[in-house]
């Protein structure tokens, strides 16, 4: 079971680490525990150290947690500024008030801050920043690329247009920087208005000559083929699409919500089953091939399973160990980490141990042990 070098050949599906960043999340939507939420945040973080690459997606991480951070932050000013309907005995400090109108009743800018208040504001904003750096970490972790080739045949032609979309901005930077240099060596201006002006044409040139290439390219694999099928199949394949996208928005607003878990997982499991079939039944219009299309192996169950792990494990201990996941705010009452909560957020830590390393981080191994 020792994890391998990543390669073309064993490299992990890029839908198992979003599925397992999706477990996370749903765990973290069940609670307010602030050492819950940091539990997650640290597992979610050395999953990441451990396995993300040299790519340019995987340096978003960081950019997610400051996100993070400032939600945080945002979220307090608004407590402080516009109240909360948290009652509160603990006051801090009082602000000036700001008299509203009959008609705003129930908003107030200013007034008295208390700790109740505060102390609420910070729980649920620590709750949507470890969402936010939850899905982050699947943005460093899963090639966007290979997510997108792995897309149903039905959703072919926007699997497509989404992958020319993100590589244009790349290669358009990669222009800039190439005549910027260009014209240093020339020994001209590369900043100023009439530097960018006379940058932008040729990037712009560029531009244009890779589309009409991408197009070239796309008419001579026959993009856009599509074969004939019958009146009641397309029916039917709109009707289950549309359902089972329903259903599955239906379904995650239930696990996310704090009194939906009852019908929030049939509800996502049936909206799924008729959106994979409506997707199947979609994709029979696609003639066409796919080249080396990723497997979906073993450690890509294990890892995409540590992650449905964390979110049963915590939803099931919303049921017996309510007060732990939810710390008390009124009163006041210092939060406790629970045992098989936190035992259970540790399962979503397996990715570390079982996908395959990447190259960079097996050769620093190997000069760290030497």
């Amino acid at each position: 079971m020792r994890a391998p070098v990543a390669g073309r050949s064993n490299a992990l599906h890029a839908g198992a680490w979003w599925v397992w960043a999706l477990g996370l999340a749903v765990a973290a939507s069940r609670t307010t525990n602030p050492l819950l939420l940091g539990l997650l945040v640290g597992v979610a973080g050395y999953v990441v150290a451990a396995r993300r690459t040299d790519a340019p997606w995987a340096r978003s991480y960081g950019a997610f947690v400051k996100l993070g951070l400032a939600v945080i932050a945002i979220r307090l000013v608004f407590s402080v500024v516009l109240g909360s309907p948290i009652p509160g005995t603990h006051i801090l400090l009082t602000l000036p008030e700001v008299p509203l109108p009959d008609w705003a009743q129930g908003i107030r800018i200013g007034g008295r801050v208390s700790a109740e208040q505060l102390v609420f504001a910070l729980y649920d904003g620590v709750r949507l920043a470890t969402l936010l750096i939850c899905l982050g970490a699947a943005n460093a972790l899963a090639n966007p690329a290979r997510l997108l080739k792995s897309l149903p045949g039905a959703l072919y032609e926007a699997g497509v247009a989404v992958v020319v979309a993100m590589t244009f901005a790349p290669n358009m930077v990669a222009d800039v920087v190439r005549l910027r240099t260009a014209r240093r060596l020339r020994g001209r201006p590369t900043g100023g208005v009439k530097a960018v002006l006379q940058i932008g044409l040729p990037v712009l040139e560029g531009a244009l000559e890779r589309s009409v290439a991408v197009a070239a390219s796309m008419d001579a694999r026959g993009y856009g083929r599509t074969a004939q099928v019958p009146p009641a199949v397309r029916h039917t394949t709109t009707a289950l699409t549309l359902g089972g996208l329903l259903g599955v928005c239906a379904g995650s607003y239930g696990l996310l919500a704090a009194k939906g878990a009852g019908y929030g997982l049939p509800v996502l499991l049936g909206g799924f089953a008729a959106a994979a079939g409506g997707l199947w039944l979609g994709g029979r219009r696609q003639v066409r091939t796919r080249y080396r299309p990723d497997r979906w192996g073993a450690r890509a169950w294990l890892v995409a399973g540590s992650g449905v792990a964390v979110a049963v494990l915590m939803i099931r201990a919303g049921s017996y160990a309510p007060d732990a996941l939810h710390p008390g705010v009124v009163p006041l009452t210092t939060p406790v980490l629970p045992l098989w909560p936190a035992v259970g957020v540790l399962v979503g830590l397996l990715p570390a141990f079982v996908a395959p390393v990447p190259p960079a981080k097996e050769s620093s191994l190997k000069e760290s042990s030497s």
